[in-house]
């Protein structure tokens, strides 16, 4: 099992890693799917991954678990899933104009595992909705 600085949440029980930058809106991105997406918190900050059947999962450390961090706020306590098989990574840019308009295909890899990674700015209005359109386009 490897730990990463990400963040990790479920929506209709798809994994859905974010990865950036601090600063780049993991957690913050995490809680508007939450709230308005009735997505799950799997785990903020740090995500454990590791690789079952060839498939890549994420779990929370055990003293983060149930925890997200809200900017200004602090700690809250959220529901959550204790792990997920990540369908989506979806990597956090610092400038919106670094989003490219038709990027190509690519894919997070590791310990032999690739996952379909995106590339996006967390704090458009419109980022959750792309997410969710690219999920529907992978399971489809």
């Amino acid at each position: 099992m490897n730990n990463i600085h990400a963040t990790l949440i479920s929506y209709e029980h798809n994994g859905i890693l974010f990865i950036g930058k601090s600063g780049t809106g993991k957690s913050d991105l995490a809680l508007r799917m939450i709230m308005q997406n009735n997505a799950l918190l799997v785990s903020d900050d740090y995500v454990n991954l590791d690789v079952i059947n060839n498939c890549l999962y994420g779990s929370a450390p055990q003293e983060i678990a149930g925890k997200l961090e809200v900017r200004g706020i602090g700690i809250i306590p959220f529901n959550n899933k204790n792990s997920e098989k990540i369908t989506l990574c979806v990597e956090l840019l610092e400038k919106r104009e670094d989003v490219e308009r038709l990027p190509e295909a690519e894919y997070y890899d590791f310990l032999g595992v690739s996952v379909p990674k995106i590339k996006l700015y967390a704090f458009d209005c419109s980022t959750s909705y792309k997410i969710i359109a690219k999920i529907s386009s992978i399971i489809s």
